[in-house]
């Protein structure tokens, strides 16, 4: 167990820019679906793929660093709002790729490429097929909606620690003191 108090520095600029990212993405994601087609909707597609590809690419890369390297030690809480936050978490952790790969499972499947911020083009790793597509795109949905739900869950627990419990464990992510 750790004796630390906080997050590295590493870790909690991970988790703030993928907190952006997701949030960022959920709402274009949510915007641009309404738009009727044109210019403004492809780029926004794009932009929205390219949001996908660096959330993957940041989730990668929150992980590696969280398995080499120990948490703070865990904050005085009941049980059961301890493996609450423990689910909540891995739960996180498995949409933070299950998203992204869905949606650029429903992108190969669809027959539309991801070239990564219009220079890196990404390989298919699904054939092109429209039922495999249909499929993909409702996962891809689905996935998005758990994960908004997931983070609301997250902020309503970590607004509730600082305002009613008062405990300090927004401190721990680089916001407040401890």
């Amino acid at each position: 167990m750790s004796t630390a108090t906080r997050y590295t520095p590493i870790a909690i600029v991970l988790h703030w820019l993928l907190a952006l990212a997701i949030v960022g993405a959920f709402g274009v994601g949510l915007y641009m679906t309404e738009l009727p087609f044109s210019p403004a909707r492809l780029k926004l597609y794009n932009w929205h793929k390219w949001a996908g590809v660096t959330i993957l690419a940041l989730s990668a890369l929150r992980l590696l660093w969280r398995l080499t390297h120990r948490p703070p030690a865990d904050a005085p809480m009941p049980a059961w709002q301890a493996k609450a936050a423990h689910a909540t978490h891995h739960l996180l952790y498995v949409l933070f790729f299950a998203v992204p790969l869905a949606g650029w499972a429903y992108s190969s499947a669809a027959g539309y490429p991801i070239v990564w911020f219009g220079v890196l083009p990404l390989p298919d790793f699904v054939p092109k097929d429209s039922g495999l597509a249909d499929t993909f795109k409702l996962l891809h949905k689905l996935s998005a909606y758990g994960l908004a739900l997931l983070v609301l869950a997250h902020v309503g627990g970590a607004i509730k620690h600082h305002f009613i419990d008062r405990d300090g464990l927004l401190a721990r992510m680089g916001i407040g003191r401890a």
